[in-house]
């Protein structure tokens, strides 16, 4: 097709981060999600640029200084004020194509995955950046239709994957059955081919079963996904199915798709008892190197020899996540990568 959306190993120009502020439901713990948000800028800006959302002047002027002290390059960083009502970046920030030689931003809505958060200022802070120049010569498109980056995997020849928990749920999009919403993501993204997921969870997940929680492409012939291995643990049968689905899957040649297993954390829980979606599939693919969700647990570096085997030309960068898993998203969660034009 003439438009498509590159597959997050393609090269990018930018990665965004909507940084954390006192208005929101991190400021029981702001210092200590912080230093994620730190580990993930000191990353992503030795290879490419950052963009950051700030919540007004004053929280850029402290984004700012946090950066100087912690000797990140300010070359690479791109600070904007546009308000939020969270961090999630995955979801309320654009997936981008690529149509004619330009980028072209999909602005799709976001409501608070099905209505359970407040989102009214995230919906709108892709356009506040585009309005501020954020997207050098990229178009942009508001689409009347919800849909979070979270929630779907392509692998830049013409294949989605995705889950039917998250893309069925009516309190997106009602109306929409399996087939509108097929016709739908092959209009918008450029594909032509939809893998449906039936199964697979994570407790304490509050996004319907985001696929970057469970199975993600690393190659377009190559699938990660998380592996329970406890037949004591409430996902082990839920997740073995998951499995079978994958091993039923088939490349665009018809092929079965390499399998990665990625190993399983130990249970993780918040203060009041919750369990909290501690996942290994939930990375970053930038320029170079894969930034890698850790949470101080002994599968740490299993996991980071796993994606080594899915990666072995780039650099495998541990990232703490366990306070950020305190609010029930991870790595992969709080970013969004803007392609480059090839």
């Amino acid at each position: 097709m003439s438009y498509y959306l590159p597959p997050e190993w393609a090269e990018q120009s930018a990665v965004m981060l909507t940084w954390p502020h006192e208005n929101s439901q991190w400021f029981p713990s702001l210092q200590a999600v912080e230093k994620s948000f730190i580990a993930i800028a000191k990353a992503v800006t030795q290879y490419e640029a950052l963009i950051v959302s700030c919540l007004n002047v004053a929280h850029l002027s402290h984004v700012k200084s946090v950066l100087l002290s912690e000797h990140i390059d300010l070359s690479n960083v791109y600070l904007y004020i546009a308000a939020s009502n969270d961090v999630w970046a995955r979801d309320h920030g654009p997936l981008t194509i690529i149509k004619e030689g330009k980028l072209q931003l999909l602005d799709f809505k976001f409501n608070g995955w099905g209505n359970k958060y407040p989102s009214d200022l995230d919906d709108q802070i892709t356009r506040l950046l585009y309005q501020q120049e954020a997207f050098p010569n990229a178009l942009i498109e508001s689409i009347d239709y919800v849909l979070e980056g979270g929630s779907v995997e392509v692998d830049g020849k013409g294949t989605l994957m995705t889950t039917e928990s998250c893309l069925l749920s009516k309190q997106r999009n009602a109306g929409y059955g399996k087939n509108a919403i097929e016709i739908l993501l092959k209009k918008y993204l450029g594909v032509d081919r939809i893998l449906w997921l039936e199964h697979g969870y994570l407790a304490g997940d509050d996004t319907d079963g985001h696929i970057d929680t469970l199975a993600r492409f690393t190659d377009p012939n190559t699938i990660a996904y998380v592996h329970c291995d406890d037949p004591e643990d409430e996902h082990f049968i839920e997740l073995s199915q998951m499995a079978d689905e994958l091993k039923a899957f088939r490349n665009a040649q018809g092929e079965p798709y390499r399998l990665i297993p990625l190993p399983w954390p130990a249970a993780k829980y918040a203060e009041e008892g919750r369990r909290l979606p501690a996942t290994y599939a939930n990375f970053l693919i930038i320029n170079g190197a894969v930034l890698m969700p850790v949470y101080d647990d002994p599968s740490d570096e299993k996991a980071l020899s796993q994606i080594k085997i899915c990666f072995p030309d780039r650099h495998i960068i541990p990232i703490p996540c366990r306070h950020l898993i305190e609010q029930y998203g991870s790595l992969h969660c709080v970013t969004m990568q803007i392609p480059a034009v090839p």
